[in-house]
């Protein structure tokens, strides 16, 4: 099954495709990336990923001004949506390579049942199955200006602190997976 027109051109010039999921997270189809976030965006699944330095600092991006949803608000290291049949953590590096120019040393799955749903002030809405990763990276990021307008390397406390005194500040993805990666020990209690 698959939903909505050719807006959107990805690699080859193909249309980017999210996998859209039926309430229980089960693949149910794709949509265009470029139609499927709007005031009535359908499941679909997602994933974050939240990249450490050797010596524990956390990568925290700003979104582009040109981003469809939050635009330039500071975030997770890189976000993104596997494309049909790909394995999310091939996703997740490739989305680092594209969005960050970025290899992880190692990568793991911290969060396997993250689910949110979210409305920006302009009405657009996330609604997202988003398993959230921990990336270990080597070396400073060389960001596409299309993706990230800003970067930082942040203690993770500092972070977690930012997410409960001032969430307006932060994707509203990464205060929900702050609490979780706290409670589950990945990120400093604050």
């Amino acid at each position: 099954m698959s939903v909505g027109g050719a807006a959107g051109v990805g690699v080859a010039g193909v249309a980017e495709q999210v996998v859209l999921l039926d309430p229980d997270g089960t693949p149910i189809g794709t949509m265009d990336k470029a139609e499927v976030h709007t005031a009535d965006t359908p499941l679909h699944l997602a994933f974050s990923c939240y990249g450490f330095d050797a010596s524990g600092r956390m990568l925290l991006t700003r979104r582009s001004l040109g981003k469809r949803t939050w635009p330039g608000v500071w975030t997770n290291t890189a976000c993104g949506h596997p494309a049909p049949g790909e394995p999310i953590e091939q996703a997740v590096r490739r989305r680092l390579a594209t969005e960050l120019g970025i290899e992880p040393t190692s990568l793991r799955l911290a969060l396997p049942g993250f689910r949110y749903r979210a409305i920006a002030a302009d009405g657009i809405v996330e609604n997202e199955v988003c398993p959230v990763y921990v990336a270990e990276l080597a070396g400073d990021p060389v960001p596409d200006p299309d993706e990230v307008m800003d970067w930082q390397w942040v203690d993770p406390a500092a972070f977690a602190r930012m997410t409960v005194e001032t969430p307006f500040l932060v994707s509203p993805w990464s205060v929900l997976q702050a609490r979780e990666l706290v409670a589950a020990g990945i990120l400093p209690g604050h």
